[in-house]
């Protein structure tokens, strides 16, 4: 028939997929349904903004995150020379390497020293402060560069002239103690003289987190100020740079050194691990983030659903013409599921290259300020992961609406305008749809650091979603059971929350999750930041003091009774040893969870006693008896006990001093860490360590609380009096502590407010998906004498209840992700503090109610002539 289509789209006398001006055969090679895919794209994007900015956010936060990893961790990699001072390094706790020791080093490369202590810097009248003592030999820095203000060479900084050793400083320490350089100050026995500003240390990153402003010195210095005693809180380290630098040199090495001197206790590190806690904790967040970004794509999924659906609606004409000219259901939803995916691999597409240059534009733009080494770096395989999260989220999301169309008659597919067809597809494009769920949650546990945490974070999806649809039912239930109201604009408001095609489900599924997510971070930021600043002070000691020798331990407690007649004043005996062995076999060879390797991994401290510390209670087994104390016993931590699957009666093998101590579990005892009292993860029986050196741990806690003036005057006298003695105040650490977290947080919540945004694109696409439907609404009561300013009524009335009953759920169920997270995950104790989330849920709903009113604006400015005539 002249003029007549073909049945697959293309016009008459010409090959499917022909165009003008097209090679018909290049043409003809490509697959039917991508050709007609491909002639659909010709119209543009108009009504895919929301899909290609859904999926395009959440790709490149997973791509950026992953890429910024990777160039974090190639970082370490490449530096771990630079970051370690050396090839491998061998650390020691209370000592010194002996002869052997040394001889042993010496033999196989070249060896410096560096030593780290806590010390109390007395200014004099000024007063005193707490400093992180680091004592460095002549050829340091063996790798790297030392940089300081002026800039000097090591041997001006550090030699002794007059008998006076040289230092660089923080400016921390010169700002607290309004000092300036060639000022003079007293650690120890040792006068110091300040000689430069230092600016950066090339191995900072593997000397951990201080509480107090770096001090370098020299070894010299450090002997001379006797503060390196027996039993004494030091930590030497020697770094070996090897002849032979190959990674085989690197393993032959500490494979000698664990079989030649396993008594020895030192810590092993190399240059292919150069700080492996640092590395867990960017794997550990760099999860966190991909959760994060995961979030946000599947928020973005409900834009790419709400998308599809609007999609579908406008192709309705389109979708009866194929199907009313012989094409089957399966072609015509081939056809539109083509199109948006190769859409969606538009927004994937941005995604990545955001992802991809994230590193590159760090580097670039912060690379000399960042305290970490970042080595930009394209990484395929994580981009590769990114783009299977957005393809998998983009086929889950996009397939249900589509396949409601393969079975809908042609005739239901005009009049589902009035009387639209809500059922359920056909079991293949079920099937598809749970295969890409599947894919999503594999993709999700394969690539996550912690599969306990992935499973956590996907049950709390389900459920988030789950729950979401359950209120938009209900709130669509009651709606439809509520009295009319007399007034038209509440009469109006109610219909809408229920009739077909309500934007009920999309509004209350995008404007949930972001409600829910604000309120869970608001409870988060507050319970840490009250345990931080509030309830820790008014139960913790107001001072800690170290290294308090134990010949002076008397004179000590005389001194404290007299600064603070009032105060309550603990001491107990302290020492440092690590772990390496457990029921015979070694720690190195010991798979512990995540939550508590860190037991196993480096010194931790410990003491004896003859009673039952405070804040503790015994769970299993029983207290020492005195004649039991006199042998070599130990009480664990029960909750790490029972993670590292030990009970009463097991032995625990300890590298004290050199010497390696295997004892019997006595008893298991469950410990209240968070009154910051004097306790430790294992407690010796008093024979155990019987005439072995140490030094002494007390605490002071005053009776009023915290008093600054004080604490400071007893931190003053207790420097000039016992200079060996390490004075902290708890305030002091809890604010670095404060400020470290508060960095965290920062970064959690600027993450997280990425998928916040989704949510408004989400929202802003439900309610252009509505578009049609209002506008059909607006013109005919406009006709029937509807004022602009009543519809505009029933709109706000419409989103406002909505974004009511929307934020009652965020604050619920926020309330709830809060408590579990900070009781379940932090230990930490929850206080309900709803101030900060009810001011995020209140926003979300003005803005939710703003972006619906503005979007209703423009329909209701149409006039009804020009759409009168097509209806």
């Amino acid at each position: 028939m002249h003029g007549s289509l073909d049945p697959l789209g293309g016009a008459p006398g010409k090959k499917p997929g022909a165009t003008p001006g097209a090679d018909p055969g290049r043409s003809s090679r490509l697959p039917l349904t991508l050709r007609l895919a491909l002639r659909e794209l010709r119209g543009g994007l108009r009504g895919f903004t929301v899909l290609l900015a859904c999926i395009a956010i959440g790709v490149a936060t997973i791509a950026g995150v992953a890429s910024l990893s990777r160039s974090l961790s190639d970082g370490l990699a490449r530096e771990g020379r630079r970051i370690l001072g050396g090839d491998v390094t061998f650390g020691l706790i209370h000592r010194e390497a002996n002869p052997a020791e040394k001889a042993f080093l010496g033999a196989r490369g070249r060896v410096s020293a560096v030593g780290f202590t806590r010390a109390m810097a007395s200014a004099g009248d000024k007063g005193a402060a707490l400093v992180e003592l680091k004592a460095v030999g002549p050829d340091y820095p063996s790798v790297g560069a030392l940089a300081t203000e002026p800039p000097l060479p090591a041997r001006d900084i550090f030699a002794a002239r007059d008998g006076v050793h040289g230092a660089a400083a923080d400016s921390a320490l010169l700002a607290r103690l309004d000092l300036k350089l060639g000022d003079r100050l007293t650690v120890g026995g040792a006068e110091i003289e300040l000689r430069t500003v230092l600016v950066s240390e090339p191995d900072k990153i593997a000397g951990g987190i201080g509480f107090g402003p770096r001090l370098m010195v020299s070894l010299d210095a450090l002997r001379q100020s006797g503060l390196v005693q027996p039993g004494s809180l030091n930590r030497f380290v020697y770094r070996l740079m090897l002849p032979e630098g190959s990674d085989a040199a690197v393993e032959r090495v500490m494979a000698e050194a664990r079989s030649t001197l396993p008594d020895a206790g030192w810590e092993i590190r190399s240059r292919l691990n150069a700080d492996p806690r640092f590395a867990r904790s960017i794997e550990r967040f760099t999860q966190f983030l991909t959760l994060v970004g995961l979030t946000a794509l599947l928020v973005g999924g409900v834009g790419v659903a709400n998308a599809v659906r609007a999609f579908v609606e406008r192709k309705r004409a389109s979708i009866a013409t194929l199907k009313s000219l012989g094409a089957p259901g399966s072609r015509v939803v081939g056809i539109y599921l083509t199109q948006v995916m190769l859409i969606a691999g538009l927004g994937i597409a941005a995604g990545l290259v955001i992802g991809a240059v994230l590193p590159f534009g760090l580097d670039a733009a912060f690379g000399s300020l960042l305290p970490l080494p970042l080595d930009p770096t394209l990484a395929p395989g994580e981009l590769a992961v990114a783009a299977l999260y957005g393809v998998l989220t983009a086929l889950a999301f996009a397939i249900g609406p589509l396949g409601r169309a393969h079975d809908v008659a042609v005739s239901g597919l005009f009049r589902d305008t009035v009387d639209p067809d809500r059922r359920w597809p056909r079991p293949r494009y079920l099937g598809i749809l749970a295969l890409a769920l599947a894919g999503l949650v594999g993709l999700a546990l394969a690539t996550a650091f912690d599969r306990g945490v992935a499973l956590i974070f996907i049950a709390a999806a389900g459920l988030a979603f789950g729950l979401l649809r359950l209120v938009a039912l209900g709130l669509m239930a009651l709606a439809r059971r509520l009295p009319r109201p007399a007034r038209a604009a509440p009469r109006l408001a109610l219909a809408n929350l229920h009739r077909p095609g309500a934007l009920t489900p999309s509004i209350v599924l995008s404007l949930g999750l972001g409600i829910t997510l604000l309120v869970t971070l608001s409870l988060i930021d507050a319970n840490i930041t009250r345990t931080l600043t509030r309830s820790l002070p008014t139960r913790a000691p107001s001072l800690f003091f170290l290294d308090i020798p134990s010949r002076a331990s008397a004179a000590f407690d005389q001194f404290l009774g007299q600064a603070a007649p009032r105060g309550k004043i603990e001491r107990v005996p302290m020492m440092r040893g690590r772990i390496t062995a457990l029921n015979g076999v070694p720690a190195s060879q010991i798979k512990a969870a995540e939550d508590v390797a860190w037991v196993l991994d480096g010194d931790r401290g410990i003491t004896y006693a003859e009673e039952l510390p405070d804040g503790s209670r015994i769970t299993a087994g029983r207290w020492w008896t005195p004649e039991e104390a006199k042998s070599p016993l130990v009480s664990f931590d029960d909750q790490l006990a029972r993670s590292l699957g030990l009970k009463v009666g097991d032995q625990v093998t300890v590298n004290v001093l050199g010497r390696n101590l295997t004892v019997g579990i006595a008893n298991l005892r469950h410990v209240e860490w968070r009154n910051l009292g004097i306790n430790f993860v294992m407690v010796f029986s008093p024979g155990t360590f019987r005439g072995a050196p140490h030094s002494d741990l007390a605490t002071l806690t005053l009776p009023e609380g915290p008093d600054p003036a004080l604490e400071a005057r007893i931190l003053r006298d207790a420097a000039r009096q016992f200079p060996s003695v390490s004075s902290v105040r708890v305030k002091d650490a809890l604010d670095a502590v404060n400020d470290l977290v508060g960095k965290l947080v920062f970064a959690i919540r600027g993450a997280s407010a990425v998928a916040v945004a989704t949510s408004l694109f989400v929202l802003a696409g439900a309610l252009a998906a509505g578009h049609r439907a209002r506008l059909y609404d607006a013109v005919v009561l406009k006709t029937l004498g509807a004022t602009r300013a009543r519809l505009l009524s029933a709109y706000t009335l419409e989103y406002g209840a909505l974004g009511l009953a929307t934020a009652v759920f965020g604050l619920v169920a926020g309330t709830l992700a809060g408590w579990v997270i900070i009781t379940r995950v932090m230990k930490l104790d929850f206080a309900l503090d709803l101030s900060g989330a009810v001011v995020a849920a209140i926003l979300a709903v003005v803005v939710a109610v703003a972006l619906g009113l503005a979007g209703t604006w423009r329909i209701l400015s149409q006039k009804p002539a020009q759409y009168l005539r097509n209806l």
